[in-house]
């Protein structure tokens, strides 16, 4: 009779995937993984998606997939951004976002230990450089489809209108919405309580009158941390986001200026916790309630549904609370982190910033001892390969897999309050181009950031009512 305190391992083979489990001693959990899942494969794999739609309410559920998939219906013709380019884009963003934060507040130890590493210019937005998951929409009546980033980080939603010359705006696929063709385009008075609101939220850019000068029209403008800056006259539209399924009313950026980066996108929607994004704008219907998954690399297709479903029964709920006093940002308490089956030993303290969720961010950002722990600890799990040099600061941890056709990665799993863990999706979750998708967000209890990799394959339900971020693993 073999004795109990023999370890037991058990092997299931899944398409690439082959996980390992060891039960016993140090309880370790890897996952072989073939080194053709890291790459963006060349045919879109919606009919062998993993996607399993939860049940909306309201039906109000759309396809998301990666700008640079092949499943986008126009796809990016810019090349994806090396990793050294990822991580630097996230670290603007995430700077940028702080820098917001800390703007015109006293001194705190916080600020004098981050007053140094926060200088972004004090802007209205965040930077859409970083961004890299698309939905389809219909705008105006007839819908005209829209292809537009999806940002938790940015409230109000825009896209680029006719007519506007190339000077003014930038090249996209599609052609630009044009308000003339739709007979439920109408532009938001400059007096009305919607317009005043853009003042009092940083959005306003004063008043203009229409083709005739009969009527003042309401501006807006937001300000990106990438340098893109969008201008032009805040509108009321019809927003088709399925089939019979149309939001009256939707409130939106009507873009006649474009000056900085050209984002080859068609527009933004805003999924924020502000007056003017799409979740607080429909809430009425929907509850201020959403959810998305965003596909595994870049070669499945994800969705977006508003609303919660009637059954939560498959969630992990950790509380959620706005970022400081901005109802944009979602926070998000982290308790611990464990790779290959190990909790790490790291103090509670250290995570009292808690995480803003992100999913306009690629990687995810950690306080330094955290970040450190993690680190090493995966590097020991990986030490079969050999690491890249890096010039970086940080010390980045990337690795070679050339003459590999599979290989052994740990499990990562995140633990948040109320002793929800989450197994993050391996490699996807985990890796990105062959590089560990963390950083170092600043000093220990500093805020920092749960980015879209570590999202992927999990449904995230932003349940505004329950005032909770629920995690469904395995929904596409």
């Amino acid at each position: 009779m073999a004795s109990p305190l023999l370890l037991c391992i058990l092997l299931v083979v899944f398409g690439n995937y082959l996980s390992i489990s060891a039960a016993g001693d140090g309880g370790q959990s890897f996952v072989v993984v073939s080194t053709r899942s890291f790459q963006t494969q060349d045919v879109c794999s919606t009919s062998t998606s993993r996607v399993t739609r939860r049940p909306n309410r309201a039906g109000a559920a759309v396809p998301l997939v990666h700008r640079h998939g092949p499943c986008a219906k126009s796809p990016s013709t810019d090349k994806p951004s090396s990793f050294a380019e990822t991580l630097h884009r996230s670290r603007v963003r995430a700077d940028y976002i702080m820098s917001r934060a800390l703007r015109g507040r006293g001194t705190t130890k916080m600020q004098e230990q981050e007053e140094g590493k926060v200088s972004m210019p004090a802007h209205l937005g965040t930077s859409v450089d970083s961004q890299e998951y698309v939905v389809t929409l219909g705008l105006g009546t007839p819908a005209v489809e829209q292809v537009l980033l999806m940002d938790t980080g940015s409230d109000l939603s825009w896209v680029q209108c006719a007519p506007c010359n190339f000077t003014d705006c930038y090249p996209q696929k599609d052609p630009l919405f044009d308000p003339r063709k739709s007979s439920t385009y109408a532009p938001i008075p400059c007096g009305s309580d919607v317009c005043k609101r853009l003042q009092s939220d940083h959005f306003d850019n004063g008043c203009s009158m229409n083709g005739n000068g009969t009527q003042s029209q309401c501006g807006y403008r937001v300000e990106y941390g990438g340098g893109l800056k969008t201008r032009g006259v805040y509108s009321n539209e019809a927003l088709t986001m399925a089939p019979g399924v149309v939001i009256k009313d939707f409130h939106f950026g009507c873009a006649y200026q474009q000056i900085g980066s050209d984002d080859k996108s068609d527009g933004l929607l805003g999924l924020g916790g502000a007056p003017e994004s799409l979740p607080v704008q429909t809430s009425a219907v929907y509850g201020g309630s959403f959810s998305y998954c965003l596909p595994p690399v870049s070669s499945g297709t994800g969705f977006l549904a508003l609303g919660a479903p009637t059954n939560t029964s498959g969630f992990s709920f950790t509380p959620m609370t706005p970022f400081m006093d901005y109802a944009t940002f979602y926070l998000v308490k982290l308790t611990g982190i464990s790779v290959g089956g190990k909790q790490l030993r790291i103090p509670p303290k250290v995570f009292e910033g808690g995480l803003i969720v992100d999913c306009g961010n690629i990687i995810s950002h950690l306080p330094s001892t955290p970040y450190a722990k993690l680190q090493s600890a995966f590097r020991a799990a990986m030490a079969a390969y050999p690491l890249i040099p890096s010039d970086d600061d940080d010390d980045d941890t990337c690795y070679n897999f050339t003459g590999y056709s599979d290989v052994t990665v740990p499990k990562v799993a995140l633990t948040f309050t109320g002793g929800v863990t989450v197994d993050l999706d391996v490699p996807n979750g985990v890796l990105l181009d062959g590089c560990l998708a963390f950083t170092e967000s600043g000093s220990d209890g500093y805020v920092g950031f749960l980015g879209n990799v570590q999202m992927r394959t999990l449904e995230m339900l932003y349940d505004a009512r329950g005032g909770g971020l629920g995690f469904r693993t395995g929904a596409c």
